[in-house]
């Protein structure tokens, strides 16, 4: 593994970036191309150079081992290794081959994994950023329907009264009492 040396202040920026996404009902197809997006966003914003479905350093298997993968965003910055990010929905072998290439080239290898969890750990030469969603059945034809709502810390709703300002009434009340009729 290489020695990535700010990687993990990388995956904690983006994945403070990627708790702020928010959408409703939309196909699987478009939350990967949301989660793209937003790190691409995120990249920009940190003033990188951004290659969205950039070379790969992985060559593709015969019969086609004259082209290669595609990564889906790639970082340039200045003064420090590249970044690579991955999104996916599923485990799949061919990623996290890729993304071990990737870092043994030097770069900083993110596997962005989104949906319901759990989330298998990556390899040992990749990170991993997960990005928690819900689902549910679409109407006929629709398929599932994904949704994040990133979690917020909101205060406990402001009541009525406060504390100690209602009148206490010891239960159970006597049925004698003339204030009960």
């Amino acid at each position: 593994m290489v020695d990535d040396g700010d990687g993990g202040q990388v995956v904690a920026s983006l994945t403070g970036r990627l708790h702020q996404l928010s959408f409703v009902d939309i196909t699987a197809d478009r939350v990967t191309a949301r989660v793209i997006e937003a790190v691409a966003d995120w990249a920009a914003g940190q003033g990188w150079r951004v290659y969205r479905r950039a070379r790969s350093v992985l060559p593709l298997p015969a019969p086609m081992s004259g082209q290669f993968s595609i990564i889906d965003v790639a970082c340039a910055r200045p003064d420090a290794p590249p970044v690579v990010v991955e999104v996916d929905r599923t485990d799949r072998a061919r990623t996290a081959e890729k993304l071990v290439a990737e870092a043994a080239a030097g770069r900083v290898a993110i596997w962005v994994r989104w949906g319901t969890g759990p989330f298998g750990a990556p390899p040992p030469a990749v990170h991993l950023v997960t990005c928690a969603v819900t689902h549910r059945n679409g109407s006929a034809g629709q398929g599932r329907l994904y949704t994040r709502r990133p979690d917020t810390d909101r205060p406990p709703p402001a009541h009525s009264s406060g504390p100690g300002t209602a009148d206490v009434v010891e239960l159970p009340i006597p049925l004698d009492d003339p204030g009960t009729s």
